[in-house]
């Protein structure tokens, strides 16, 4: 019996089970997010690993037994699984694109994948900063020492007029670090004239509700005040994140302006243009009452959202996102756009994966659509009037070394909506 070829099938199978068949729960949840969601975003790695070990084992002859062969069963059946599970993934782009039509009210669509962005999700599984694209690290934003620090993204040729976006790590506000999740999105964006910031903020044990937010507006001030510094427009901010960051990108949302939250700098401006928020928690926070629920803070002032989860998460339930995305829909003017991505576990947007890089195709239309300001024509975004469509990664790729194309966003940054007046916060 070839054992090291039954112990690699074997805690393969544990991983697809689970990438399958997502458990819920307190500590079932957790074992399969951790066990799960490799193989959930990237099936094709799990499945060249097996076919290697395979391979091997065929070549050195340790198939022919009886109960070898049985080994290699469970690793075809593991493999159709893994094929099956890469299928689903695939489904992530039309959910998507149906998700901008209906929630932007016009026709939109991500851009193609092309042979060549297919070759690198395979190839290059894990998000890489490009060269063309510069990080600034640890810049103090706030009095709190390690936990009031950002880094910021930017393309090397800093052209000027570009949006800000800021990304907020998850963690539980307990955890977390700035830069972990999302890279795909803020390398994206940088390579395209954005300027993006990922920051910390201060966690639990050492402090409570509001501070985060507090800290989150405080960024959001900075932006306003440096952002120019690196070539971008500081009038033009979308605030991201993901899981508890996401939470913090819903509040700060929709509390902009509220000088409670801003103490020390109540006469910052605090508004953004729209918000992005990935597998997000919207209720309570530490039990510390409905003002810190963005469930409770919706109004009909709210800026444009993007809502994205999976439907597999254990970690943070769907139906959370689905009554968030419902109550915003209900109440707010501004497009909603709920994306409920097929197989998706938490922390998506750890990888490189064909089901991420489709939700930045979508959120780079969204951001388009939101910074334009209208319903309509999104700056030059589409083909035709009245169509937001998606750019192609593969566009700007040969411009490593100089001036990136202007994103539809960036082009469309001088026409935008008018904040919500100061205070609303529901």
């Amino acid at each position: 019996m070839p054992y090291g070829y039954l112990i690699t099938v074997a805690v393969t199978g544990w991983f697809v089970f689970f990438a399958l068949v997502p458990l819920h729960g307190r500590v079932l949840g957790r074992i399969s997010f951790r066990s799960g969601l490799v193989v959930s975003e990237l099936p094709f790695a799990a499945l060249a690993w097996l076919w290697l070990w395979t391979a091997v084992a065929a070549a050195q002859g340790d198939l022919a037994a009886p109960a070898a062969q049985a080994v290699a069963a469970a690793a075809s059946a593991a493999g159709i699984a893994l094929v099956a599970i890469a299928r689903r993934s695939a489904r992530a782009r039309p959910v998507i694109d149906q998700a901008l039509a209906a929630g932007l009210g016009v026709p939109a669509a991500t851009a193609p994948l092309t042979w060549r962005r297919r070759a690198a999700l395979l190839l290059a599984p894990l998000p890489v900063r490009p060269r063309h694209v510069r990080r600034v690290r640890n810049i103090a934003y706030g009095p709190a020492g390690e936990r009031n620090l950002l880094d910021v993204h930017h393309h090397r040729s800093r052209p000027a007029g570009g949006p800000v976006l800021i990304h907020l790590h998850g963690g539980g506000f307990t955890g977390g670090h700035k830069g972990r999740e999302a890279r795909l999105l803020t390398h994206r964006l940088a390579g395209r004239g954005w300027v993006c910031i990922s920051a910390t903020y201060r966690l639990r044990p050492g402090s409570r509700y509001p501070d985060p937010l507090v800290d989150t507006k405080r960024i959001i001030a900075w932006a306003r005040a440096h952002a120019g510094e690196y070539g971008a427009d500081p009038s033009a901010v979308v605030v991201s994140g993901s899981s508890a960051g996401a939470h913090l990108a819903a509040m700060a949302a929709l509390t902009q302006g509220d000088p409670a939250l801003q103490p020390g700098f109540e006469g910052a401006d605090t508004s953004v243009a729209a918000a992005v928020c990935l597998y997000g928690y919207y209720g309570e926070v530490y039990e510390d009452g409905p003002a810190t629920s963005a469930l409770e803070r919706v109004h009909d002032g709210a800026p444009p959202f993007l809502v994205a989860h999976g439907d597999h998460d254990t970690c943070m339930p769907v139906d959370e996102a689905r009554a968030f995305a419902g109550r915003l829909r209900a109440a707010s003017r501004a497009p909603v756009v709920y994306a409920e991505l097929p197989g998706a576990q938490h922390c998506f947007d750890l990888f490189r994966s064909p089901r991420f890089e489709a939700l930045v195709d979508g959120i780079e239309v969204f951001t388009a659509h939101a910074l334009a300001g209208h319903t309509g024509h999104a700056g030059d975004a589409g083909d035709g009037a009245g169509e937001v469509s998606g750019r192609s990664p593969a566009d700007g790729a040969g411009r490593r070394g100089g001036t990136p194309p202007r994103s539809a966003a960036a082009r469309a940054a001088g026409a935008r909506p008018a904040a919500p007046p100061p205070g609303r916060s529901g």
